[in-house]
């Protein structure tokens, strides 16, 4: 049997930046969070206590991805600004990092930076399969966290003297 069936070749494209840079800067946020949350958690089992201010300037560390990204792709191809705006970011937590609390912890945070920002944001480059690939990160994210702190006692951990302060006290009985 004979068919009219249309045949097409789909041609290789250069990737549109303006809408990857769109997604990138607008799922910067989730990304955060998922590097926040390794950071709060292997800050507590490893006794690193970090003030919100120093969360604010890692913040800004992360975020300065997106935005150099942002600017630099309308200046230089693709994944030259994506790789020197990832250095940069990865060059400014791990350097603020090393400087507050010391080689051991900047290392654990300078591979979930990798992971959670700059893994992250690659995955926009994979059309239709972004919500795949940051699902399968989390979950070993997930798994990896669970493995690490398995044996931590939370209670002891949560009752420490700093926790406590954040606790308000108790409200009287009537």
């Amino acid at each position: 049997m004979i068919n009219a069936q249309a045949i097409a070749m789909g041609m290789p494209s250069v990737a549109n930046p303006g809408p990857v840079a769109s997604r990138m800067s607008f799922f910067a946020p989730v990304s955060l969070l998922f590097f926040f949350a390794v950071l709060i958690l292997i800050g507590m089992v490893r006794g690193v206590k970090l003030h919100p201010m120093n969360y604010f300037f890692l913040a800004a560390g992360c975020f300065a991805f997106q935005l150099l990204f942002t600017y630099l792709v309308d200046l230089i191809p693709l994944f030259l600004a994506f790789a020197i705006s990832a250095v940069v970011s990865l060059a400014l937590v791990s350097g603020y990092l090393l400087a507050a609390t010391g080689l051991r912890f900047a290392r654990i945070a300078a591979l979930a930076q990798f992971a959670f920002i700059v893994l992250f944001s690659y995955s926009f480059f994979f059309e239709g399969l972004t919500g795949l690939t940051i699902t399968i990160g989390a979950i070993i994210t997930l798994a990896l966290l669970m493995i690490t702190t398995a044996r931590v006692n939370w209670a002891e951990k949560f009752n420490s003297p700093a926790a406590i302060r954040g606790v308000p006290p108790p409200i009287p009985q009537v």
